[in-house]
């Protein structure tokens, strides 16, 4: 089976549920599922700046399992992890490997290898 992540609401989600779940299961090879994509919101994009110790794994994992990691266009930029105009913007700040893009984005990115389920966590 294969899954995308949402990453719904700031607080813990993504530090927690991913960065304490997740990302060693991943790394360990025993997830279960592939991942093909996970997306950011709110303040959970900041687990994907430059240096941060999850976020640098994570990006690591992604290269090695092909999964897209993207942050929501908005809430990059309000956090200065992109710079530019909303669906017009670029990375800055991130660790490798990281998109910034909107709905259509993720969209079209789901549309070109869609998962099974799309699995939302808050």
């Amino acid at each position: 089976m294969k899954v995308a992540y949402v990453f719904s609401t700031s607080g813990h989600t993504a530090s927690y549920k991913l960065g304490k779940m997740i990302l060693p299961q991943l790394e360990d090879g025993d997830h279960g599922v592939e991942v093909a994509r996970m997306f950011f919101f709110d303040d959970n994009t900041f687990l994907l700046r430059e240096g941060d110790p999850t976020g640098e794994r994570l990006s690591k994992v992604a290269e090695e399992q092909g999964i897209m990691l993207m942050l929501c266009d908005q809430c990059a930029l309000e956090r200065g992890l992109a710079e530019g105009e909303p669906r017009n913007c670029r990375t800055r700040g991130t660790v490798a490997g990281v998109k910034v893009g909107c709905f259509p984005d993720l969209y079209s990115a789901l549309a070109t290898d869609p998962p099974d389920q799309v699995i939302t966590l808050s």
